[in-house]
């Protein structure tokens, strides 16, 4: 009978949260081996004979990156610090959204755009 270890969505969700902010503090190796087990689904076995070493190996790197991860998650805050400007950027767009109606189409523009421009910071898309 073989046994099938299935991954819990929070958990593989917040690893990938955690490696978008963190993954150049890991090893190369760290790095590939996320990204084998979770981007790319394969198993431990998979992994392993790819890499010519035990599964148990494979293991061991994962459970080393996956605390790496959150420890630097503990000590630096940047996926809290993410979703705390998310959040209130989100509120900022509602509370332009109620006072629209009472605004100059002009002022409603430039409201939006300091909100566009907010959120594509906070993406990271504009440096």
């Amino acid at each position: 009978m073989k046994v099938i270890l299935l991954l819990n969505i929070d958990k593989v969700v917040r690893v990938a949260r955690l490696f978008s902010f963190y993954a150049p503090l890991l090893t190369e190796r760290q790095q590939e081996f996320i990204r084998l087990y979770y981007h790319h689904d394969l198993s431990l076995g998979e992994i392993a004979k790819q890499q010519g070493i035990s599964r148990q190996a494979v293991y061991d790197n994962l459970k080393r990156s996956e605390e790496s991860l959150e420890d630097y998650e503990e000590k630096l805050r940047l996926l809290k610090y993410y979703d705390g400007i998310r959040d209130e950027l989100d509120r900022l767009n509602n509370m332009v959204e109620k006072i629209e109606p009472r605004l100059e189409e002009d002022d409603v523009e430039k409201l939006k755009g300091v909100l566009a421009r907010l959120q594509a910071y906070q993406e990271g898309e504009l440096m």
